[in-house]
């Protein structure tokens, strides 16, 4: 055989050799999931929306009474049900908290939460006050941490999700209190800064 071929011979063998080695071991996929990350709450976007977006959607009559000029509350006694919005020194809402931990006065002959628009009082995805652990896990996936809390007597697991690396320009972090006994969400905070950033801010 000449010694030509001898080399075309061998070329190809590598190259067939490289083939069934490509086959043999496929290129692994990044099944690493996406980061689920939350927009709006009560259809408000913290960060981004201000004070007169909210009173938009909810009524400044029907305030509680006593709020300051860092914080906006809407309450409804006979569910139990209230939104806080915390803003800053322009007017921009910077956290929003809805949540099932307010006191029930039994008052439920009282009207007033028809008009508070609860059935808004919800994530961008989808979740609702009194939804179950595994429905938040279901819609942003495993928290970046949870820890036992305790609060008025009360235990809850609390679900961390920070949302900082998907970027600057959504809300940094979202906190979902469940009941330990239930495991029905009682509590949801989106906060359009994390707290890694609120302690740097505070130590400057």
């Amino acid at each position: 055989m000449r010694r030509g071929w001898t080399k075309f011979s061998q070329c190809t063998s590598l190259m067939m050799a490289a083939v069934l080695s490509a086959s043999a071991f496929p290129a692994q996929r990044d099944n690493t999931p996406k980061p689920v990350n939350e927009l709006t709450l009560a259809g408000l976007r913290p960060g981004r929306d201000s004070l007169t977006n909210a009173f938009k959607h909810y009524k400044q009559k029907f305030l509680v009474s006593k709020t300051s000029a860092a914080s906006k509350e809407w309450r409804d006694t006979c569910t139990g049900r209230s939104l806080v919005l915390a803003v800053d020194s322009q007017s921009v809402i910077q956290e929003i908290t809805v949540s099932l931990l307010v006191p029930r006065d039994g008052n439920c002959d009282n009207r007033r939460f028809e008009f508070l628009n609860l059935g808004d009082w919800i994530t961008g995805k989808g979740l609702h006050l009194g939804d179950s652990r595994n429905h938040v896990v279901e819609l942003y996936g495993e928290p970046s941490s949870s820890e036992p809390v305790v609060r008025d007597d009360a235990d809850f697991e609390l679900l961390q999700f920070d949302f900082e690396a998907v970027g600057p320009g959504v809300p940094q972090e979202m906190q979902v209190y469940c009941e330990r006994d239930s495991g029905r969400v009682a509590e949801i905070i989106l906060s359009a800064t994390s707290r890694t950033e609120t302690k740097r801010a505070q130590s400057q």
